[in-house]
């Protein structure tokens, strides 16, 4: 069978090279005789494999000293929680609403102190990414939230709230290693890795130190405190460690392929090429305004949902998968994250263009 070009927001395309070099040690991890699956968490084996995980991603990221890393489990979603048990000490956050991911954590976040929502594009279904240089930040504020990438509606931030001095906290979960970053700006970065770096089941939180802390709130589950993670090395218990092979490989390839920079040249490029298209198309537009638009989630609609469904049906046909849009937007998506090959946008343009000669 051959491989598709998978579309999907995740859990999403992986580098071949990775899958294949997981496949190759999948049996016997470099003369253990065992897969890492069945590899103790306490091993030499699995301790050189975080370790070297880990370095790679500073490497990468240009993280300073004064960050921690930490492979978590749970899903960026248990963060909505884990943020304000351990950063709300005044018991005030500021949230700025973009989508449907940072709105379920303000939600998550109410449950434990006061939540002021400062700006929101919801008022236009969230197609753009609101003004934020003279946000109305609250003078208690323990710190303020943003999704910088909003995968369901294809938006992206391309200049950081100005948050007056406070913290900024920042779910990156679909831009992920998508470009550089200078880390310094952030007081927590932290995402899902199933999007753009690794299977699904692990979560990377990178937080400076300063916020690592033992006064949490009262009743802060012992897993969710950064500090017991953080102490223990992201090995309190026993860490989803096959995802964390799975990161250090992709960590490894990216690296190979010329780092970030090298990336944000390659996602620029394939968004180019389909967001042209969308452009002169007399069938498909864009929903997105376009100083907004993201690099890895492309969002786009015919008018029609028939259309729409007839489109995702020959599209899945033609070996194009997961182009449907998310439930709560419909239309159609195509994700095209550090593993999608130009090749692969190449030939969804073509079936496009095909499909809008057939139909228009």
């Amino acid at each position: 069978m051959s491989r598709v070009y998978n579309f999907s927001a995740g859990p999403a395309v992986l580098p071949e090279e990775v899958l294949q070099a997981a496949a190759d040690e999948m049996m016997d991890y470099k003369g253990t005789g065992m897969s890492v699956m069945e590899m103790s968490h306490r091993s030499k084996p699995f301790e050189e494999i975080i370790t070297e995980a880990e370095a790679d991603l500073r490497d990468l990221m240009g993280i300073p000293d004064n960050y921690k890393v930490l492979f978590l489990q749970g899903g960026a979603s248990q963060q909505f929680a884990a943020i304000p048990m351990n950063l709300m000490k005044n018991g005030v956050a500021d949230y700025i609403i973009t989508g449907q991911w940072a709105k379920k954590a303000a939600q998550e976040a109410e449950k434990y102190g006061k939540v002021n929502r400062i700006a929101s594009s919801e008022d236009k279904v969230f197609s753009y990414i609101p003004d934020c240089s003279d946000l109305p930040i609250d003078d208690n504020a323990d710190y303020v939230y943003i999704c910088e990438n909003n995968t369901i509606y294809g938006t992206k931030y391309k200049e950081l709230p100005n948050t007056k001095g406070k913290i900024l906290v920042a779910d990156v979960s679909s831009c992920f290693l998508s470009e550089p970053v200078d880390v310094t700006k952030y007081g927590v970065i932290y995402g899902g890795v199933q999007k753009n770096i690794g299977p699904a089941g692990t979560v990377i939180v990178i937080i400076r130190e300063d916020l690592i802390r033992d006064d949490v709130l009262p009743g802060t589950p012992t897993m969710l405190k950064y500090k017991t993670q953080a102490d223990a090395k992201s090995l309190y218990n026993t860490p989803p460690a096959y995802g964390i092979y799975i990161c250090g490989k992709v960590f490894k390839w990216l690296k190979k392929m010329g780092g970030l920079e090298a990336m944000k040249e390659r996602n620029e490029k394939k968004a180019k090429l389909l967001y042209d298209f969308l452009d002169q198309s007399q069938l498909f537009k864009g929903t997105v305004v376009k100083k907004d638009r993201s690099l890895m989630n492309v969002p786009f609609v015919t008018g029609n949902e028939e259309l729409d469904a007839k489109f995702v049906k020959e599209a899945k046909a033609a070996g194009l998968e997961n182009l449907k849009g998310h439930r709560t937007v419909g239309g159609m998506r195509a994700s095209i994250y550090n593993a999608m090959p130009y090749e692969g946008v190449e030939a969804l343009v073509a079936f496009m263009k095909k499909f809008e000669e057939e139909n228009l």
